[in-house]
């Protein structure tokens, strides 16, 4: 029997069998990824250079930018540097850190998420009191407060993951290191800890769910006494892809570390992972900043600045 400190490297899930699919695959990762790059790198220097955008739904906006950012960098430059190279090997550094990484951003992204949804629900069912609840203070301590719950949470989840000794070998079924696959490696009952402190983790991040939930249902019905069809129209047009995408992050995650073995398959985990580590932050901007006409504007004038400049 082998444990955690006998393994140098792990071997990553391969992507595809042929070199003509492998370079397909490295096309279609480079392709998103630049997406993600240049639509959440847009909002953040269009954000941070705009004086006028510097409000709190912008602000969040901002921190859900670096988060996306974050999160895509994990993971899409390793599956791509395999897919090029056609390797499959990753350190155990590299997988801890993975680990780390992946987990610390999705946690920021979840708790960013849950505040840019109160900060809607204040804006619009309570705008009188918006300026009192969501001060500059306010904003940067729930800021500051997304940040340092989701590094401790994600230092406690790769602390305990990459204590457990591991008996099967050093091959992952999955395109870069997450915590279900490595539990697949561990010795018989020696994940029960990690299986019970990803199940009390569930609970919180579907509480986050329920409440973000709660408080689009109080939104739409604000909306709905809204007397201007195309008011309501509008509102509803920005919400509605809000909502889809955070529910396609929270029920693909949470379905992706909590399902039963008996459901788990090579294309079913893969497809799980794509959904919630990969389209999240290459759709994010489009969904955020598509009908926000501020923001497009800020980017433009960006845009056309930096041409004039050159």
């Amino acid at each position: 029997m082998s444990n955690s400190s006998s393994i140098s490297h792990f071997l990553l899930l391969a992507l595809a069998d042929t070199r003509q699919l492998q370079l397909l695959h490295f096309c279609l990762l480079l392709g998103i990824s630049l997406a993600a790059l240049l639509g959440n790198g847009l909002i953040i220097s269009a954000v941070a250079c705009g004086q006028h955008l510097h409000t709190p739904m912008f602000f969040f906006l901002l921190n859900l930018a670096l988060t996306d950012l974050g999160s895509i960098c994990t993971t899409v430059p390793k599956a791509m540097h395999n897919s090029l190279w056609n390797t499959r090997s990753i350190s155990y550094k590299g997988c801890a850190a993975q680990v780390f990484l992946l987990i610390f951003f999705m946690g920021a992204e979840l708790s960013i998420l849950t505040i840019m949804c109160y900060d809607r629900y204040v804006s619009i069912c309570k705008p009188l009191h918006y300026g009192t609840l969501l001060g500059s203070r306010a904003c940067a301590h729930m800021a500051a407060a997304a940040w340092a719950s989701a590094f401790l949470y994600s230092l406690l989840h790769t602390a305990n993951t990459f204590s457990l000794p591991l008996c099967h070998a050093n091959a992952l079924g999955q395109f870069f290191c997450e915590i279900p696959q490595i539990l697949k490696l561990s010795c018989n009952k020696s994940h029960v800890r990690e299986l019970g402190l990803l199940a009390v983790s569930a609970c919180l991040i579907f509480g986050c769910f329920v409440f973000i939930v709660f408080s689009y249902v109080q939104i739409f019905r604000a909306v709905l006494r809204i007397p201007s069809e195309q008011g309501r129209h509008k509102v509803f047009s920005t919400c509605l892809p809000r909502l889809a995408v955070v529910s396609l992050l929270i029920i693909t995650g949470i379905f992706a570390y909590l399902k039963p073995p008996s459901l788990s398959s090579p294309s079913l985990d893969l497809a799980l992972s794509v959904l919630y580590s990969v389209v999240p932050p290459a759709l994010n901007p489009l969904i955020y900043s598509l009908r926000n006409q501020e923001l497009k504007a800020a980017v433009w004038k960006l845009k056309t600045e930096r041409f004039w400049k050159n």
